[in-house]
């Protein structure tokens, strides 16, 4: 049986834990030869470890442009060319609207827009004509969620680039899509949430908004990721796949 990403280079951002490294797995088993980037050299190269054969790891802050191009430039001596990109990387924190801060905002701001928007302009030149763009989204992107105002705002933003990128794009048949999880089990929720009893309260209050009655594995967003990275989806562009076990929808 072939393997749906069989000989593609593919970069995840962003690719040491949670739903990173669990697409990273995946485009691994594959086929594809795939690049993860970390900020922290320890996680990363734990990483690499985990996932085995078919990786490398790029130590780089997804939201440096510095570091953006010292990433393209060992892509294009190493393999030439990019197949897939996963713009994976973001970050996230709980503020109301009364307790949100200059730095908050361009902290987010800056990894989870100007690193998508920056990743995806620098990479361009190295992806062939046919390749395909993923963008790490959330269903936040079109739910008020109280406390998630700025994280929101940067999600629906990355939902607005990739309609805006398919229409330019066309010429180049290069699709762009949005992969937009529900509340999903990640190390980054736990940081998040703080201490174990926030943490069964907050994941209490997302799992009776989800008809599917639970939180989803990191390992059933990369699924969804890899379909919108291979010839599967050879005629979806410019859409938004929740998987959020109906969460949005219903």
């Amino acid at each position: 049986m072939s393997k749906k990403l069989e000989g593609k280079i593919a970069l995840v951002t962003g690719g040491t834990e949670g739903i990173g490294l669990a697409t990273a797995k995946r485009f691994v088993a594959e086929g594809a030869t795939v690049i993860i980037t970390g900020r922290r050299k320890e996680v990363l190269d734990a990483a690499v470890k985990e996932i085995g054969s078919g990786v490398s790891g790029f130590q780089g802050d997804a939201g440096n442009l510095a570091d953006l191009d010292k990433l393209y430039a060992h892509i294009k001596q190493q393999h030439g060319r990019l197949d897939i990109l996963f713009a994976n990387a973001g970050i996230g924190e709980f503020a109301s609207i009364d307790q949100v801060t200059e730095e908050q905002y361009n902290k987010i701001f800056n990894v989870n827009v100007k690193g998508v928007l920056f990743g995806v302009q620098k990479a361009l030149p190295l992806i062939p004509d046919g390749g395909a763009i993923v963008l790490n989204a959330s269903i936040v992107s079109v739910k008020g969620i109280a406390g998630f105002g700025v994280y929101s705002a940067t999600k629906a933003a990355v939902r607005s680039f990739a309609r805006t990128w398919t229409s330019e794009l066309k010429n180049r048949k290069i699709r762009v899509n949005v992969v937009s999880p529900g509340p999903i089990e990640t190390p980054a929720i736990s940081r998040l949430v703080g201490d174990e009893e926030s943490g069964k309260q907050f994941r209490a209050g997302m799992t009776s908004q989800v008809p599917l009655g639970r939180m989803g594995e990191a390992d059933e967003i990369a699924k969804a990721v890899v379909f919108l990275a291979s010839d599967d989806a050879s005629f979806v562009a410019g859409v938004e796949l929740y998987v959020d076990g109906g969460m949005v929808q219903v």
